[in-house]
């Protein structure tokens, strides 16, 4: 069974940082990760996405040079620092995993976390 656990989310301060984790298991280490992000009445949409090896990695325009994405394959965790985090960051950040990374970034993973609540207060 696949397994995602996500942890990390919490309440902070516009341009305060948070590392948001996502721990799999039952999945090969070649898989593409990535993560999402949800508030109430809104698609979900896509927030950064990296390759089984890590040498390829995606990003939003508006979190691109803030947030970072990096995984650690002998964990099978995948991680997402965010750095200079604004209001409108605020929502909900779902883990993915996916075999092909393009299922990722068109939003259609095989798997998705339960989501860990990120609010940024002004």
């Amino acid at each position: 069974q696949v397994q995602l656990v996500e942890s990390g989310g919490g309440l902070v301060q516009a341009g305060d940082s948070l590392r948001l984790s996502c721990a799999a298991s039952g999945i090969f280490s070649t898989y593409a990760m990535g993560w999402f992000r949800q508030v109430p009445g809104k698609e979900r949409e896509f927030v950064s996405a990296i390759s089984w090896s890590g040498s390829a990695t995606y990003y939003q325009d508006s979190v691109r040079g803030r947030f970072t994405i990096s995984r650690d394959n002998a964990k099978n965790t995948v991680y997402l620092q965010m750095n200079s985090l604004k209001p409108e960051d605020t929502a909900v950040y779902y883990c993915a995993v996916d075999g092909r990374i393009s299922r990722l970034q068109v939003g259609v993973p095989n798997y998705w976390g339960m989501g860990t609540q990120v609010t940024v207060s002004s």
